[in-house]
C-alpha cells in the first residue's frame, strides 16, 4: 500500500527497557592497526563522532585522548551501536583491538534515550529524527519479529540525542521520520507526505491513471483463453491460480470472507514484503498478476513489439520499489491533500491489429497492475493530517468478485480519522481515555439487474448513518422499500442507526461529497 503502503493501521514503537548496550571487555577492531597507541596497562578515554552501520557491523570514528592529553582520531568497528557523543574508557590489548573497560558500562546505557521524559517532551510532542542502525533482534519463538534502531533526534530540547527503539518492521538507514509522543515508552509515527515525496505520489498517480485498465477486462478474457501451443503449462497454471482466488458474493458476505478478500486485494503486497512475508503462502491479486507477466513475456513470438514488453517490465521492478519506500519509510508531515476521484472510472484497452492473444493479455495485465498501483497511490495521498490536526488514514482497494457466470469488480474505500488527544493533568495521562474514531466506507459495484451502486456510510461510536445512490429507478425504489429491513438489521446487530437515505443518481462530485461528521464534546 504499503504498500505496503502499506495502504494498514499504523505501526507503533516501543523504546526498549534500560539496558547496559555494552559490557566490560567487549573489543573495538581497529581499521588501520595502530601497535603503541595506549601503553601497556594504561586506560585512556575516547568519543564517538559517528556511526555507520555495515550490513551486522557498525563503523565507529572514535577521538582518542591519552594521558599526556594528546589526541587522534581512529576508525573501528563494533558489534554493538555505539551513539554519537557516547564516552569510553579504553585499553589496547593488541595493535588491532581496543577494549571496553567495565566502567563504561553504566556510561554506555545513558548515550541512548531508553524512554521519554514527558516533563521536557509533553504528550503530543511531534519528534523528528534520522535512522542510525537497524538490527534484527533473535526471534522468540510464537512471537513476532523485534527490530532494533538508534535514531538521532533533530528537533526539541533534545536535538542531538539518541532513541533506542524496537519496532515490529525495519526502519531503513538514514530515513527521516516523524512520530508523536504518546507516553514515556511509545511513540507513534505519522505518515509519509512532505510536500516533495507528495509531488511524487501524484506524479506517479498520473502515470499510473494513464496506464490502467479495468481487472475484469482481463480476467474475463482469461477465462476465455484459448489452448494452443503458446500456452505454456506455467502459464496455464498461473491463470488457474488467479482465477480461482477470486471470490464470490457468498464469501464477500461472511466477515471471514470479507477479511481475506480484503488482504488478498494486491494493496498490501508491499506491506507484506516489508514484515518478510512470502505471497506465494497465501493469495494476493497483485503477486499473481506479475507472476502471470513473468510467464507471459518469454512465451511472445520474436518480432513483437516492445513497448507493452518495457510497460510491464517497468510495472514490475520499478513500481513496487517506490510503494515499498512510500509504505515502509514515515517521513514529514503535511496538510490532507486534496481527495482522489472515487471510483476509478471502468477503462478498456484497445489492441491493435496484428496482435497476438498473448501480446493482448500481457498489455491486459501490465494496465490491472497499474490499475492496483493507482489505488494504492490514491490511498499514499489521501493519508496525511487534517486541517484541524486529525490523522486521516486511507485504504483504498478494488476486489474482483464473482456473480453467476460474470465477474464484477467491487472499488472499495476505507478512511479513519483520529481526534486530537485534550491535553490532560500529568497524574492523569495513564488514565486517558481511548481516542475517538470515526470511520467512513465508501463501495461502488454494477451487479446486474440492479446497476451501477454506490455506498457510503460512517461510524463513529456505534453510531452509523449512511447514503446509498442507484443509476436505475427501478433500482432506488427496490432498495427506498427495504430500508427499513436494512434498519432492523442493523440495530439487531448492536449499532446505533441514524440517517439511512437512497437517491436516485451518483454521488455529488467535489470537496463536499463525503459525510460529514464533527467530533462533538458531550460534556461541553
Amino acid at each position: 500500500m504499503s504498500g505496503e503502503i502499506n495502504i494498514l493501521p499504523l505501526p507503533q514503537t516501543t523504546p526498549t527497557a534500560t539496558r547496559p548496550m555494552v559490557v566490560s571487555g567487549d573489543l573495538l577492531k581497529l581499521l588501520t592497526p595502530m601497535d603503541g597507541l595506549i601503553s601497556a596497562g594504561q586506560t585512556a578515554s575516547a568519543e564517538v563522532l559517528s556511526l555507520k552501520q555495515a550490513d551486522q557491523s557498525f563503523q565507529l570514528l572514535l577521538k582518542v585522548t591519552l594521558d599526556n592529553g594528546r589526541q587522534t582520531t581512529v576508525q573501528a568497528t563494533s558489534l554493538q551501536p555505539l551513539p554519537q557523543g557516547t564516552s569510553l574508557a579504553i585499553t589496547q590489548p593488541s595493535a588491532g583491538n581496543l577494549a571496553i573497560t567495565v566502567q563504561q558500562a553504566i556510561a554506555s546505557s545513558v548515550a541512548a534515550l531508553t524512554r521519554i521524559d514527558t516533563a521536557q517532551l509533553p504528550v503530543g510532542t511531534l519528534l523528528q529524527g534520522k535512522v542510525l542502525t537497524s538490527q534484527v533482534m533473535p526471534q522468540v519463538p510464537g512471537q513476532p519479529a523485534v527490530f532494533r534502531s538508534l535514531v538521532t533526534l533533530l528537533n526539541t530540547a533534545l536535538s542531538g540525542s539518541t532513541l533506542n527503539i524496537d519496532s515490529p518492521q525495519p526502519l531503513r538507514i538514514g530515513t527521516l521520520l516523524s512520530a508523536l509522543v504518546q507516553d514515556t515508552q511509545t511513540l507513534k509515527f505519522l505518515p509519509l507526505s512532505t510536500r516533495q515525496d507528495q509531488l511524487a505520489v501524484t506524479q506517479q498517480l498520473n502515470t499510473q491513471q494513464s496506464r490502467q485498465g479495468s481487472l475484469d477486462s482481463l480476467l474475463t478474457a482469461l477465462q476465455n483463453l484459448p489452448q494452443s501451443d503458446d500456452t505454456s503449462d506455467d502459464l496455464r497454471a498461473a491463470v488457474n491460480k488467479l482465477l480461482a482466488g477470486l471470490p464470490d458474493v457468498q464469501q464477500l458476505s461472511t466477515p471471514k470472507g470479507l477479511a481475506q478478500a480484503l488482504l488478498s486485494s494486491g494493496v498490501f503486497l508491499e506491506t507484506k514484503l516489508l514484515a518478510g512475508q512470502t505471497p506465494a503462502l497465501a493469495p494476493d491479486m497483485k503477486a499473481d498478476l506479475l507472476k502471470l507477466i513473468a510467464q507471459l513475456t518469454p512465451g511472445l513470438p520474436a518480432n513483437t513489439t516492445l513497448g507493452a514488453i518495457i510497460a510491464a517490465n517497468t510495472l514490475a521492478q520499478s513500481m513496487p520499489s517506490f510503494i515499498r519506500s512510500a509504505l515502509g519509510m514515515l517521513s514529514q508531515v503535511s496538510s490532507k491533500p486534496l481527495p482522489t476521484g472515487f471510483p476509478l472510472p471502468e477503462r478498456l484497452m484497445q489492441g491493435a491489429e496484428g496482435e497476438s492473444d498473448l501480446e493482448q493479455l500481457l498489455k491486459l495485465a501490465a494496465a490491472a497492475v497499474s490499475r492496483l498501483q493507482s489505488h494504492q497511490l490514491s490511498s499514499l495521498e489521501q493519508t496525511g493530517l487534517t486541517d484541524d490536526g486529525r490523522l486521516l488514514s486511507t485504504w483504498q482497494l478494488e476486489i474482483p468478485m464473482r456473480n453467476l457466470q460474470d465477474i464484477v469488480p467491487l472499488q472499495v474505500k476505507f478512511q479513519r480519522e483520529e481526534a486530537p488527544e485534550k491535553e490532560q493533568a500529568p497524574e492523569r495521562r495513564d488514565e486517558r481515555e481511548p481516542k475517538q474514531q470515526l470511520w467512513r466506507v465508501e463501495l461502488a459495484f454494477d451487479l446486474e439487474p440492479l446497476g451501477p451502486l454506490q455506498v457510503q456510510a460512517q461510524l463513529i461510536q456505534g453510531n452509523l448513518s449512511s447514503q446509498l445512490w442507484a443509476e436505475r429507478p427501478y433500482t432506488a425504489q427496490l432498495i427506498e422499500n427495504n430500508l427499513g429491513a436494512l434498519r432492523e438489521r442493523l440495530l439487531a446487530s448492536g449499532l446505533n442507526v441514524g440517517d439511512i437515505d437512497c437517491h436516485l443518481g451518483t454521488p455529488p462530485q467535489g470537496a463536499q461529497t463525503r459525510l460529514e461528521q464533527r467530533w462533538v464534546d458531550e460534556t461541553a
